[in-house]
């Protein structure tokens, strides 16, 4: 399966920085078997565990995370960029591998005590996800797992995420940047 996902993913070099591979999934999400195959792996690893609401992370995260929600029969969670949500937020700083920016939730998107799914592409340094999981507890919600499409094990961040005791289920993983 990792292969045959893989296959199916493109590989921009240099973007957006010198030095970057970016694993770019819109050419996975564009093919109707590779769409369904990525959401059906992630609802199966997580089908019959109680979930409360799916938390899908700014941008493709929505794509991938309304999916899954979907299917799951839960409620979906967007955590968005700087001046995305109309409401009460709370607010992360993170680090990119290539920069800094900015993460927020609403106050009231997760109920203290709800099980949540954190959903997004790619975990390269963690930065993204560990922030979307600070504004996850901020909120009160408990995190059950986090899945990615795509795993950048050299850059540590699914190990990070490990770390903080979070279970980390990816499709597949490239070495390297």
């Amino acid at each position: 399966m990792t292969e045959w996902i893989k296959s199916r993913i493109r590989t921009i070099p240099d973007y957006p920085i010198d030095g970057i591979m970016f694993r770019d999934i819109t050419t996975l999400l564009q093919d109707p078997k590779g769409f369904r195959r990525a959401v059906d792996e992630i609802v199966y690893t997580y089908a019959g565990q109680t979930i409360d609401k799916v938390v899908g992370i700014d941008a493709r995260g929505f794509i991938l995370g309304g999916a899954v929600a979907h299917q799951l029969s839960v409620g979906f969670v967007p955590v968005r960029k700087a001046g995305k949500l109309p409401h009460k937020t709370y607010a992360e700083t993170y680090e990119l591998e290539y920069g800094t920016d900015e993460l927020h939730i609403h106050e009231d998107a997760v109920a203290p005590g709800e099980t949540v799914l954190l959903i997004d592409d790619l975990i390269a340094t963690g930065g993204t996800a560990m922030a979307a999981v600070k504004l996850i507890r901020q909120c009160g919600g408990d995190i059950l797992g986090c899945s990615f499409v795509v795993d950048l094990p050299d850059l540590g961040g699914a190990q990070k995420l490990r770390d903080e005791g979070l279970p980390v289920h990816t499709l597949c993983a490239y070495e390297g940047h």
